[in-house]
């Protein structure tokens, strides 16, 4: 990579998606063997359990305070914890608190395609 064609990256001009009830992302990276995601979800949003057949990711917390549900266990994620979640492994995040959260997606190789959503009984 040249040193021309590097860029600031950040979410005023990354890539913006919502999801979900009223989430956002920012697609700071993006790329087949690496994507890296900073999103935001307001009080009382979840996403849906589910599991990544190949993505290992890494999800990292900036602000606020998460639950992530990984197997039948929950852990409560606050500002500077992590937690790596391997391929296989059903997982689900929630902000349960009353403040936004905002946290990082690492994942490799990318995980857009690669999701199957546990079924809810």
């Amino acid at each position: 990579m040249s040193p021309e064609s590097i860029s600031l990256i950040n979410t005023h001009n990354a890539e913006h998606y919502t999801w979900g009830d009223r989430c956002d992302g920012w697609h700071l990276v993006k790329s087949d063997a690496l994507s890296i995601i900073q999103e935001q979800m307001p009080p009382g949003t979840a996403e849906v359990k589910h599991y990544h057949q190949r993505s290992r990711q890494f999800f990292f917390i900036l602000s606020g305070e998460a639950t992530m549900e990984i197997g039948a266990e929950q852990i409560v994620l606050k500002t500077g914890d992590g937690v790596e979640i391997p391929p296989l492994v059903a997982h689900q995040l929630r902000n349960d608190s009353t403040t936004d959260l905002h946290f990082m997606v690492t994942s490799t190789p990318k995980s857009h395609g690669d999701r199957v959503v546990v079924p809810q009984y």
